[in-house]
């Protein structure tokens, strides 16, 4: 069975005397930790910017800019101010420890210190900073449920019983048209119910860890067409021509459902925001470390930049109607997401505004030894 790999915290040191940068260093890299050395504050906020650490080791007595100083800066920066910060100086005066807890810091320790109190000190912080971080994301889930559950749902649900009230009531004289134009509608609007709950029932379970995960070999071209003829009635219905890409000689691992999952919601979302008369394609091909790269393209409305950043990011509202008005929650591109990084894999998207968008996901190729 395929298993993420265990993620290493990653810790920026800076500090300007060389020796003490070495001793941090020894002392958390014989814990696991992956450590990162700069000499100076600038430096220091160029390497977090780089890569956003987990947490910083900072000294207070520097050149041209002080740890208080880099703190603030760092404090200012929306994209970096949660790292937590733990000071390490010589200075052992109240008002220089006030003054780095008023700065942004989160602990402070005094040189010369000890090697063990470095230690627990930075794996406290660390887990403080994890369980921040799942409280941060359990609320965010807890509110896109409350949204989908009062709003999305609601709304193709108070259609459809609308369009059901019409047709079943016998005053309305209906002309052939009129009931096939209905009838349409109602076969939408079902469908993307359908879709919407089967999402939401797959979310919650991941949820809460209620998702088993079975990866097995698996032609690629039989479950992207499986999946590609749930769509089908959608992109008929839009004009929208569907086609496919994939050699039947390309096997991969993956487990079925997550994978068909993957593959109906962003063909799903490609159709949505289509217009009428267009493309839209799937297509495979062999990655490096013996990963298979499945891409979804459309000749859509596109995404902006700022869209396209937070599209993974359920704390971020980026739903929006497709073509036809059809409704959009950003649910299934975070299960998307969710079940890529389950086998290993990673996705993301390239668009321009009004010239379509490309999402690439890889999963693990199935390598005849």
């Amino acid at each position: 069975m395929l298993t993420k790999p265990q993620y290493i915290p990653n810790i920026l040191i800076i500090d300007d005397i060389p020796d003490n940068l070495r001793l941090l260093d020894d002392i958390l890299k014989r814990e696991g930790y992956r450590v990162r050395p700069a000499l100076h504050g600038e430096l220091g906020l160029q390497a977090a910017e780089k890569e956003k650490p987990d947490l910083i080791l900072l000294d207070i007595m520097m050149p041209e800019m002080d740890g208080f100083e880099f703190c603030r800066r760092l404090k200012t920066n929306s994209a970096l101010n949660d790292i937590p910060v733990i000071f390490i100086s010589a200075l052992n005066d109240t008002n220089d420890i006030v003054k780095a807890f008023t700065a942004g810091g989160v602990d402070y320790i005094t040189k010369p210190f000890q090697a063990e109190e470095v230690k627990a000190r930075v794996s406290t912080h660390l887990k403080l900073n994890h369980q921040n971080r799942e409280l941060l994301d359990l609320n965010a889930t807890k509110d896109k449920f409350f949204s989908i559950i009062s709003h999305d749902l609601r709304s193709p649900m108070s259609a459809f019983l609308s369009l059901t009230k019409l047709m079943a009531n016998p005053t309305e004289r209906l002309t052939e048209k009129e009931k096939k134009e209905m009838t349409l509608c109602l076969s939408l609007s079902a469908e993307n119910t359908f879709n919407l709950l089967e999402n939401l029932l797959k979310w919650s379970q991941m949820v809460r860890g209620n998702i088993t995960f079975t990866p097995k070999k698996h032609n690629l071209k039989d479950i992207i067409t499986e999946s590609m003829n749930i769509v089908t009635e959608s992109a008929r219905g839009k004009s929208i021509i569907l086609a496919s890409e994939i050699s039947g000689e390309l096997q991969v691992i993956a487990d079925t459902n997550m994978l068909q999952t993957v593959i109906r919601n962003l063909l799903t979302n490609a159709i949505k925001f289509t217009p009428n008369g267009g493309n839209v394609t799937i297509s495979a091909e062999m990655a490096e470390k013996n990963m298979v790269s499945v891409s979804v393209k459309d000749t859509g409305i596109g995404i902006s930049d700022k869209m396209r950043d937070n599209l993974f990011n359920i704390g971020v509202n980026t739903k929006r109607p497709g073509t036809n008005g059809e409704k959009s929650t950003g649910l299934g591109l975070l299960l998307c997401k969710e079940f890529v990084e389950k086998h290993g894999g990673k996705i993301r998207v390239e668009s321009v505004q009004n010239q379509g968008s490309l999402f690439h996901f890889t999963i693990p190729a199935c390598v005849q030894g």
